[in-house]
């Protein structure tokens, strides 16, 4: 199992239109990166106020003649044990990118990963054993880089079975890898199969049509 670098050039004969500008992209690749963090959070923090906390609503003394401040309720945010002033409750903290956005997101962060040099093209990636010492192995005759991201079209059982220890590695069909993805990773290993599948993703249905037809 060899690798090698996909050039700028390589890429262009791949037909991947690459984003060569810097500034091109980095709003869609922003807000695609914050969205999909965004959709991860769970936002089931929740506290209970004054109204809600447990407890009897009996006046703890008397209103006078005690030389202390008067009070209501238990419950008071000031008492040990009251409710919680402006805590926090369970919110939905998802946002919507549309598929525009999330497309020129993708393709920015392939072409910035490609134009670095870090995108290893490789024919396939399986192992044979479930072995861990196998998959690390493979990897190492690859790259040197620590977290290192391998994209495939689909993976054999054996190989999942192997990779599961290594957590600096990570394995990622082409059709669920994207642009946070591609830039979380020193090194990205893709295979010509899943290159071809991620180029797609980063064209529109329409243009990719009318380039088949052509």
């Amino acid at each position: 199992m060899s690798a090698t670098i996909l050039t700028v050039d390589a890429a262009k004969a791949a037909h991947l239109d690459l984003i060569t500008d810097k500034r091109k992209g980095m709003q869609a690749l922003h807000e695609t990166i914050v969205a999909y963090r965004a959709n991860r959070r769970a936002g089931t923090a929740s506290t209970k106020t004054k109204a809600t906390v447990s407890g009897s609503g009996k006046k703890p003394y008397r209103q006078k003649g005690t030389g202390r401040a008067r009070a209501g309720y238990m419950s008071s945010p000031i008492r040990r044990g009251g409710g919680v002033v402006f805590g926090p409750h369970p919110r939905d903290y998802s946002k919507k990118t549309n598929k525009a956005v999330k497309r020129l997101a993708l393709r920015k962060a392939l072409s910035a990963q490609i134009i670095d040099g870090n995108v290893l093209i490789v024919e396939n990636f399986n192992i044979k054993k479930g072995k861990t010492k196998d998959f690390v192995a493979a990897v190492k005759k690859l790259t040197d880089a620590v977290k290192v991201l391998i994209v495939s079209g689909d993976f054999s059982p054996a190989t999942y079975l192997a990779a599961r220890n290594v957590r600096p590695v990570q394995l990622m069909t082409d059709a669920e890898c994207n642009a946070e993805h591609l830039l979380k990773y020193e090194k990205i290993i893709v295979t010509k199969k899943a290159l071809d599948t991620l180029v797609k993703r980063t064209v529109r249905a329409d243009r990719r049509e009318t380039a088949a037809a052509a």
